[in-house]
């Protein structure tokens, strides 16, 4: 089977750009972006009123006709592995899933093989119609490694394109559970008097920074306040163990989505994760404040205690609106019943 071929005209007041043009007046069932668009002109597959296209920035005139070949998607080079998923939920053009602690979103060098894209490719190899031109799940968003929680991944063109497009404009609702140390209370005069902290109503912590990579310590990222990329991240207290308050239990919704927001960012405020090496989440508790066994349950816990917990957003071809809760996974729910138990009335 050869390209499938769609023709276009270019309707009244078109943007200057073929590319932007063609955004524009593609029929939506074509689920074409603009980048993959622009990749199929630079690859010759458009012609402009009869002539070859390869400029995206070439200029367009209302009436001018457009065709575009479309080739078949190609099989994707990562190869399909039998990964047990945890599947929320799946239709045609998306797949939600829960993923476990210790599974990496995307091979990359240091993890070539055993991530949620190999396993995807296994699980839903026959059904992705084509992701940019192959067929591939669409990663539009990522948790690292070690934190566990809801994805959701496009099977389909049209859904990664309006599931991208939600990401960016900050509108998909994202609910995390943290365990951190300390309590992130309003009254804590040290975070009134820390920069890029602010509350809102309901003891709610604020935290509006940049964040770009670390100079040094290149698997870090580091907290500015000119230049990197706008990042902002609330917080709530959901319970607060020991006596006086030593560690708590969080809800983080974010504003924003950068690497290693939520650690970061809570680490800034003194109030690092449990678990999380990378930015410090390893202190010395009191045994009077929290007993032995709490202590040693914070002491021991292998990994950021960061779960992402509830995703949101709107299907990106039926607009409905989906929303998602994962349970706090088990190694979290004994951490967090240690340190109650460890709390004295």
């Amino acid at each position: 089977m050869g390209p499938s071929r769609i023709s276009v005209r270019i309707s009244a007041d078109p943007p200057k750009r073929l590319d932007k043009a063609l955004s524009r007046d593609v029929p939506e069932a074509a689920a074409l972006s603009r980048t993959r668009l622009a990749r199929l002109i630079a690859d010759g597959q458009v012609t402009l009123n009869g002539a070859k296209a390869r400029d995206p920035r070439a200029k367009v005139a209302e009436g001018d006709i457009v065709e575009i070949a479309v080739p078949e998607a190609v099989e994707s080079h990562i190869g399909p592995e039998d990964i047990a998923l945890d599947v929320v939920y799946e239709d045609d053009d998306l797949i939600v899933i829960n993923k476990p602690v210790g599974m990496v979103v995307h091979p990359a060098p240091g993890s070539p093989s055993g991530t949620l894209v190999n396993a995807l490719l296994h699980h839903s190899g026959a059904g992705l119609s084509g992701v940019g031109g192959e067929k591939r799940p669409g990663i539009v968003h990522r948790i690292d490694k070690d934190t566990s929680g809801l994805l959701v991944v496009a099977k389909s063109d049209r859904a990664h394109h309006g599931l991208a497009e939600q990401f960016e404009a900050h509108s998909v609702e994202r609910y995390y559970r943290a365990v951190v140390y300390g309590v992130p209370d309003a009254s804590d005069p040290r975070l009134r008097g820390l920069r890029g902290i602010s509350f809102e109503p309901g003891n709610i912590m604020k935290i509006t920074t940049h964040l770009a990579r670390h100079k040094t310590e290149r698997q870090k990222q580091a907290v500015l306040f000119q230049g990197g990329r706008h990042a902002v991240t609330r917080a709530r207290i959901v319970e607060v163990f020991g006596k006086p308050g030593v560690a708590a239990l969080v809800e983080c919704w974010l504003e924003t989505g950068r690497t290693h927001q939520i650690r970061v960012h809570m680490a800034h405020a003194g109030h690092g994760l449990i678990g999380d090496s990378t930015y410090g989440g390893r202190r010395k508790l009191a045994v009077k404040a929290l007993g032995e066994a709490g202590i040693a349950a914070a002491a021991g816990f292998p990994r950021q205690a960061l779960h992402a917990a509830v995703l949101g957003f709107e299907h990106p071809v039926s607009h409905a609106a989906m929303r998602f809760e994962a349970p706090i996974p088990e190694d979290m729910q004994a951490l967090i019943a240690a340190l109650r138990c460890s709390t004295v009335a």
